[in-house]
């Protein structure tokens, strides 16, 4: 499990990281396009999150072991 804040702090910082990644002219515009994309469930933010998703239920079967 996440915590709440760390949830949302991570959702940002992808959120920047990807709008940084945009071609259009301004970071308003890159930012917005990217936010636009995330609520469509589409993007670089969103597949990031899925992605880490699959990681983690992957990887699930391992977090009881204790090396």
């Amino acid at each position: 499990r996440i915590r709440p804040d760390r949830k949302i702090s991570m959702a940002m910082k992808w959120m920047i990281l990807y709008a940084r990644k945009r071609n259009e002219k301004s970071m308003a515009g890159k930012l917005a396009s990217e936010i636009l994309a995330a609520a469509k469930e589409e993007g670089a933010a969103v597949k990031k999150r899925m992605d880490t998703h699959k990681m983690a239920e992957a990887n699930k079967a391992f977090s009881h072991f204790r090396f």
